[in-house]
């Protein structure tokens, strides 16, 4: 197990421990968030902790105190609890990235006048109003909000994108824009997020032709509704928008105050096929052979962290190290054990490393992760979960 593949100096740098054991290469980690800062061209970028999910990584990029540094200022949040959780520990900008509907969270947010002033709830719809003001259990009590207006291409009865917010049109958020105002809210900002532009790769002409149709529909639409907002609510905060793979696109609209990105850290497999991303994966996880059961398979232990998402072959962890290892098409990556083709070089006890085809949900099947440095230099940190945290 001796070629110059990049993954030979995390096996390096972890060969006392026994696995699985997941894994990043800091040099990697640190070049992916210096290019993620060149494509912004000075735009600032909100780190998106569902992506990342590990607070030292999230310290790495932000800075120590997870609020700004070098391009980057603020968190995503993906749960009212973990926006807290990261307040508590320092940061002291988090946006949610969606809606929240837990009222033990939302009291706690009421109560404490730091956590209102540095967490930004996100609503689109008045029910969402209702429900937070029920919880908080005052009027008096003013939270943060930004309006989730839904980005997605709508061609005829095509639809195009996530189902996420309702609000499309400038005449709706400028009347719910009313009704955060209206009922005692502090409107901040704005998010649209183009998934159908940030989470498709340039696999085909196709999907370029629908990224750029996307991309000039939501421009002129983000207008008018940033138009409609401001008549109503005045000027706001942040306007956000984009995510890893459209930072390009995001940008070029003079109202977008900032981008999100978290996936570029580690770049997963789904990012693979992405034209504007430099092919640096940083983030991988090894296994440890069990069994040779037939000439040219080798069986290693787990290895079943299925993605998110649309159950197909694009969710599995794909075996990259050593070179030609394959999954077995009739089991796949399995609950407690993986069986490889192309295995005829492995022994009882050798290692597989892998890749996983989302960023921060690898984290949740590890307490650690092993931070691997240039000169083969070893830190090992908590993820959320090794710090007791499961947000869902």
């Amino acid at each position: 197990m001796t070629d110059t593949s990049p993954i030979s100096g995390l096996h390096a740098a972890t060969a006392d421990l026994e696995p699985p054991l997941a894994a990043v290469d800091l040099t990697a980690l640190r070049a992916n968030a210096a290019d993620l800062v060149r494509r912004a061209r000075g735009v600032p970028i909100r780190v998106a902790s569902k992506s990342v999910r590990c607070r030292a990584v999230l310290e790495e990029v932000l800075g120590d105190k997870l609020t700004a540094a070098g391009g980057f200022a603020g968190i995503m949040g993906y749960s009212l609890r973990e926006a807290i959780w990261l307040v508590r520990e320092g940061a002291r900008d988090v946006l949610l990235g969606y809606p929240t509907a837990d009222r033990h969270a939302l009291a706690d947010l009421a109560a404490d006048p730091l956590l209102l002033d540095s967490i930004t709830l996100m609503v689109d719809d008045t029910d969402q109003l209702d429900f937070i003001r029920a919880a908080v259990g005052s009027e008096k009590i003013a939270p943060r909000v930004c309006l989730d207006v839904d980005a997605s291409l709508r061609i005829g009865p095509l639809h195009l994108g996530v189902r996420r917010s309702p609000i499309r049109t400038p005449d709706q958020a400028s009347r719910l824009a009313a009704e955060t105002r209206s009922r005692g809210f502090r409107l901040v900002g704005v998010m649209t997020y183009e998934a159908q532009i940030a989470g498709l790769p340039d696999t085909n002409p196709a999907v370029r032709l629908v990224k750029w149709a996307s991309a000039a529909e939501i421009g002129k639409r983000r207008r008018q509704v940033l138009d409609a907002v401001r008549a109503t609510a005045g000027e706001l905060e942040l306007v956000n928008s984009g995510g890893t793979g459209s930072i390009e696109v995001s940008i070029t609209d003079p109202d977008v105050t900032e981008v999100t990105a978290g996936s570029g850290l580690y770049l997963p497999t789904l990012f693979d096929g992405y034209r504007n991303l430099a092919p640096r994966p940083s983030m991988y996880f090894a296994a440890p052979v069990l069994r040779r059961p037939a000439p040219g398979i080798a069986t290693v232990y787990s290895g079943g962290y299925i993605a998110s998402g649309p159950a197909g072959a694009s969710r599995v962890p794909k075996p990259v190290w050593p070179l030609g290892l394959k999954l077995i098409g009739t089991e796949g990556a399995g609950e407690v054990q993986t069986p490889l083709t192309g295995a005829d070089g492995l022994r009882i006890g050798d290692r597989v490393w892998f890749r996983h085809a989302k960023a921060g949900e690898l984290c949740e099947r590890f307490n650690e992760v092993h931070l691997v440095d240039a000169d083969g230099g070893r830190t090992t940190v908590p993820t959320y979960r090794g710090e007791g945290h499961n947000f869902g």
